[in-house]
């Protein structure tokens, strides 16, 4: 897939370039959002602000979904309906077979869209195709969906890999060629996977040595804590240079095993959504960086897709869509592409902290107190 283009600039070379919080005002700047147009270009409405839109969140293991993407969707629904619209919403805490009676459920209560975020990418397809024959449109949400899909938001998720893999050789520096690394891959089953392992074996293929590579079941953190530990017995604690994890949550059951390893120095592990408890471990060192994706900003035109494909705003609607994908089913999907910020300790103030999604306060707890000063997090 070639890198998207935003103004005539490429999101690889804007996500590079900006902070999130700027690339939010790039966006604006394109006037793709915030009243692309204004109301009075947009098309009459199809429905008015009495709408009911379906959220499906896969897990609950990516703190995220329930601290920040339903509430915000939540409230920019509202916000744009004049509190008239509301949001119907479902986890399938890992369960496959629990979201797809989830989604049928939706289809059921004849809502008017539904936001899907897939846990097997292949496996909604069913359901996507029940729900156009109700006359229902799916917009698939951070990760792309099968079947005949509305649109499509998340992120460059090859560039997530990709920026995951040179933290790695920046911090492995020239003993990079030398140095033996662990690979922990996602699941297989979610689309995204591919795209994430693509983008960072491209940047660390003939530049570092990959001693194992695991893919991880339904992300799961106790399956990645007993792939490291099968990893530290394989190749030695102490020859494992560094650690990709592919998000936080592998992350940090990575670090864990490294520790109950006896590690006293843990190598560079990178990890993928900014949870609150990796940005804490990227202060006190235990993990290098995390791939920072402002969900914010995902979940508020996650939420502007759905509500102006219900009340007919085609202006606003295809503003925001600017972009397509192509998914195993369907050709020139409708996109948005939002870019993505490698998080280190040096940009935790204007990255997560700027865009208001934690405050020094949440991040400095006592026990992190005194790495927050030594960083001058204060």
């Amino acid at each position: 897939m070639s890198a998207p283009v935003l103004c005539g600039i490429p999101v690889r070379r804007l996500a590079t370039a900006l902070t999130a919080s700027a690339s939010a005002l790039a966006l604006t700047a394109c006037g793709v959002i915030d009243g692309v147009g204004g109301s009075d270009s947009s098309a009459s409405p199809e429905k008015g602000d009495d709408i009911t839109v379906g959220l499906l969140l896969p897990d609950k293991d990516t703190a995220r979904f329930e601290s920040f993407d339903h509430p915000v969707i939540k409230k920019e629904v509202a916000a744009l309906t004049h509190g008239k619209g509301k949001v119907v919403y479902a986890n399938a805490e890992a369960s496959q077979d629990k979201q797809s009676r989830q989604f049928q459920q939706m289809v059921d209560q004849k809502v008017d869209v539904i936001l899907v975020d897939a846990l097997d990418a292949k496996a909604i397809a069913p359901n996507v195709r029940k729900a156009k024959a109700a006359g229902i449109p799916v917009i698939a949400y951070d990760r792309l969906a099968q079947g005949p899909i509305t649109a499509y938001i998340s992120h460059d998720n090859e560039l997530v890999g990709e920026i995951q893999a040179r933290a790695i050789i920046t911090a492995l520096g020239s003993k990079a060629a030398s140095s033996k690394i662990v690979m922990m891959n996602g699941d297989p089953s979610d689309a995204n996977y591919a795209k994430f392992k693509e983008g960072a074996l491209g940047e660390l293929k003939d530049r570092v040595q990959i001693a194992k590579q695991y893919d991880t079941a339904k992300w799961s953190p106790a399956v990645a804590e007993a792939n490291m530990k099968n990893a530290i017995k394989t190749i030695g604690l102490d020859n494992i240079a560094a650690v990709y994890a592919a998000n936080d949550g592998l992350a940090g059951a990575v670090i864990k095993a490294l520790k109950d390893a006896g590690a006293t120095k843990i190598p560079p592990v990178t990890g993928q959504d900014a949870n609150l408890d990796a940005v804490q471990r990227i202060v006190s060192g235990d993990q290098y960086m995390t791939a920072y994706k402002p969900f914010i900003e995902e979940a508020t035109r996650a939420a502007d897709m759905a509500v102006y494909k219900v009340q007919g705003h085609d202006i606003q609607f295809d503003a925001l869509t600017r972009d397509t994908v192509d998914s195993p089913t369907e050709r020139k999907i409708p996109t948005m592409l939002v870019p993505v910020v490698a998080l280190t300790k040096d940009n935790i103030k204007d990255t997560v902290i700027t865009d208001g999604v934690y405050s020094v306060k949440d991040i400095c707890t006592s026990k992190y107190g005194a790495d927050c000063s030594a960083i001058g997090l204060k």
